[in-house]
């Protein structure tokens, strides 16, 4: 927390947050490194034609993820929803306008019923109207197949990590949208590490969307990457293209405007991410850890362990469980306390508790864990968390 930048929040009257949950956008996304700020005060000093700006920085995202185009968007779901809108319009660009009522063209977004979630909303906002193919529990290559029909105009995925042996692969998916002519847009938004399969992803089907905070460029950004006629499509969509195009045509994407600032950060993060020592990195998070651990490890009726992920950031994630009934308080009672203190410090709660619609709650948690994530936390951070949560526990 940087005491000397939070004058503009003691005005307004907001309290800050120690965030020991990750990159979420409902505490502001990321926090830029010194390079990614830098380059938006840069960009700040000097007017370009947005139209450039974008071409340029677009370009050097599709080089450096070794795919054919791709084009920066404020975030994922703008990603994903423009990515709806150009498939619905592919075979009628001049219909464009119409948008999101999808008069006289190919509407239907296929997606695995096992595999629906909140953030399918952007493939309808642009219009976009979702059927769902198998059941609740799997869906089978036969089933995907003979959902298409006449009026389909894309096929969605939902990359995740691990994979759900009880739906269709990835690869599996494009290999049925290509037989039948139909884009595969992938929500791939935080499949970014490693960095090799980062890359893999984003060269794995026709239209693969990602968040911008998640590699530490601002909440506000995304790009869309895949192949061109189709990423072509998406920038016809796009809040330039409505400037450029004549009345009646022009594109959805007006509202998801950006500014150069934002399209150069993203830029200048995305170059970070793909070169940082990323086992520096992850030092750094279980250094970081470790202290909290050996804070709060001693405490009685608690017990703490590490828990270690291969993508996502790659990085470690302290599990505390809690005896509930000794220490007469559960983890949801911890969040509160720690979220009404001094300073305030969000940690990670499990599926079920429910502790306002903006915090963090995670599924493969036990109903007495909490967790405490590293990766957000600014250097010294760690101290402080790990004596607020020790008094909490020990209280």
């Amino acid at each position: 927390m940087n005491s000397q930048h939070n004058n503009i929040y003691s005005e307004l009257g907001i309290r800050p947050i120690i965030n020991c949950q990750g990159q979420r956008t409902m505490l502001g996304g990321s926090r830029l490194n010194n390079d990614v700020f830098q380059s938006m005060q840069a960009s700040n000093m000097n007017w370009a034609l947005m139209r450039e700006v974008m071409e340029k920085a677009s370009q050097y995202v599709a080089r450096h993820m070794g795919v054919e185009a791709a084009y920066i968007t404020s975030g994922c779901a703008a990603a994903m929803a423009l990515s709806a809108a150009a498939c619905i319009s592919r075979k009628n660009p001049t219909h464009r306008g119409f948008l999101p009522n999808p008069k006289g063209m190919q509407d239907e977004i296929l997606l695995q019923k096992k595999q629906r979630y909140s953030y399918e909303r952007a493939f309808t906002s642009t219009g976009g109207k979702l059927i769902y193919v198998g059941s609740e529990n799997s869906c089978s290559k036969k089933e995907l197949e003979n959902s298409i029909g006449p009026n389909t105009a894309a096929i969605a995925y939902l990359v995740q990590t691990p994979s759900d042996p009880n739906i269709l692969s990835l690869e599996d998916t494009v290999e049925i949208g290509r037989k039948n002519n139909l884009p595969v847009i992938a929500d791939a938004a935080a499949q970014i590490y490693p960095i090799e399969y980062f890359l893999k992803v984003a060269q794995a089907a026709d239209l693969v969307c990602f968040a911008g905070k998640f590699f530490g460029a601002p909440n506000s950004t995304g790009f869309v990457c895949g192949k061109k006629p189709l990423v072509d499509a998406v920038t016809d969509q796009g809040f330039i293209a409505f400037q450029t195009q004549p009345d009646g045509q022009r594109a959805i994407g007006r509202p998801m405007k950006m500014d150069r600032q934002s399209i150069i950060a993203l830029v200048t993060a995305l170059k970070s991410w793909l070169t940082m020592n990323h086992e520096d990195r992850l030092l750094r998070v279980d250094r970081m850890l470790d202290t909290i651990n050996k804070e709060i490890n001693s405490i009685p009726h608690i017990k703490t362990r590490f828990v270690t992920t291969e993508h996502f950031y790659g990085s470690t994630t302290l599990l505390v469980e809690m005896d509930t009934v000794a220490l007469g308080k559960t983890p949801e009672d911890i969040a509160i306390e720690l979220d009404q203190g001094d300073p305030r410090i969000w940690i990670v709660l499990p599926e079920g508790k429910f502790y306002g619609a903006e915090y963090l709650h995670f599924g493969g948690m036990e109903t007495n864990n909490f967790a405490i994530n590293a990766h957000a936390l600014e250097d010294g951070e760690e101290k402080i968390v790990a004596e607020r949560i020790k008094t909490v526990l020990s209280s």
